[in-house]
């Protein structure tokens, strides 16, 4: 008989799942790529004066000065576009759809893994991704 398992014991083995992503190179990457941004001054600088423009942008706004926020709003998407371009960031950002990737890789392994347990455990069928009772009584099928 196979063993029936708790939300609680599905949570703790959640977790150990949990610690063993966080420690893959993917995650590794990410917290380097993460650390590299914050300690650079160029990025630092960067940012610094896109939050001021930005709070500008809503001041014009407020104030209905159109021109002067379409004037800010095109300094933002310049100190944007030279942000996304530096490598650092790049790297950054790549570093975050690779884990993404694996959170997701993992989720749907879970999910498709339940599912064909669930196929097979009530003598379905794992082709057709049906049931056994949907099997059993499908239209046109004999009894």
């Amino acid at each position: 008989m196979e063993k029936t398992y708790t939300k609680h014991d599905i949570i703790e083995k959640a977790k150990e799942l949990a610690e063993m992503i966080s420690n893959t190179e993917e995650v590794e990457f990410f917290k380097r790529a993460e650390e590299q941004i914050n300690e650079n001054q160029t990025v630092r600088e960067k940012i610094a004066s896109l939050k001021s423009l930005q709070k500008q942008a809503v001041n014009f706004q407020q104030y209905g000065k159109e021109r002067a926020q379409q004037l800010v709003e095109g300094k933002i998407s310049q100190i944007e576009q030279e942000i996304d371009e530096m490598p650092i960031v790049r790297e950054f950002k790549q570093s975050q759809i690779d884990v993404n990737q694996l959170l997701q890789l993992v989720s749907n392994t879970i999910a498709n893994d339940v599912t064909n347990r669930i196929i097979e455990s009530t003598e379905g069928d794992l082709l057709r991704g049906e049931t056994g009772s949907k099997v059993r009584n499908a239209p046109g099928k004999l009894s």
